[in-house]
């Protein structure tokens, strides 16, 4: 994998074979960065990235400048990964070892953009459980976005708060967001 813009444009980063991840490809990390890039100032924003895996999308938003980031992952060793590849390029990111559902029961953080990349086989109910606890907690803040990736095939546009999907190859991104945002 390797970032796309910033400070650390074109930098790759090389994961540990053993870790259980699928990064998010560069033509989909590209391709979401570029709509978050018409929202926001990366330098402004609070971003919360779960089910994290090698930390892959919040060393993108560190290296456009976004000073507040913080990763959930329930494996010990994408922690580990992401607190040294975080350390190792002084990127801001606070690693949390948890179960991701637990975490967004007890957070009380209010943040404007939230990424989740959760397994593709994850069933249906666990995405719909991940879109109720976020807007349940309040977790974004006006103007705040849920960024959900999962397979193509998968459709979540029942959800409230759904916005649009965009697909790239065989994964998408399906958008929420708080209400007065909402078509």
């Amino acid at each position: 994998m390797r970032i796309i813009s910033g400070i650390h444009k074109g930098k790759r980063i090389t994961a540990p074979k053993n870790l259980p991840v699928r990064p998010t490809t560069d033509m989909a990390k590209e391709a979401l960065f570029n709509i978050l890039n018409n929202r926001y100032y990366f330098d402004e924003i609070k971003v919360l990235d779960l089910f994290s895996g090698t930390g892959n999308i919040l060393y993108e938003f560190a290296s456009r400048g976004t000073k507040e980031l913080y990763a959930v992952d329930s494996h010990s060793g994408c922690i580990q990964f992401i607190n040294k590849t975080a350390k190792d390029l002084e990127m801001p990111i606070t690693a949390i070892k948890s179960d991701v559902f637990g975490y967004l029961e007890k957070s009380n953080l209010k943040l404007d953009v939230l990424f989740a990349d959760p397994p593709y086989d994850l069933p249906l109910e666990e995405f719909e459980k991940i879109v109720t606890l976020v807007f349940a907690k309040e977790i974004l803040l006006e103007g705040g976005i849920l960024v959900l990736e999962h397979a193509s095939h998968t459709d979540l546009s029942h959800l409230p708060h759904f916005s649009e999907k965009r697909k790239y190859g065989s994964s998408s991104f399906s958008f929420f967001e708080t209400e007065e945002k909402v078509k």
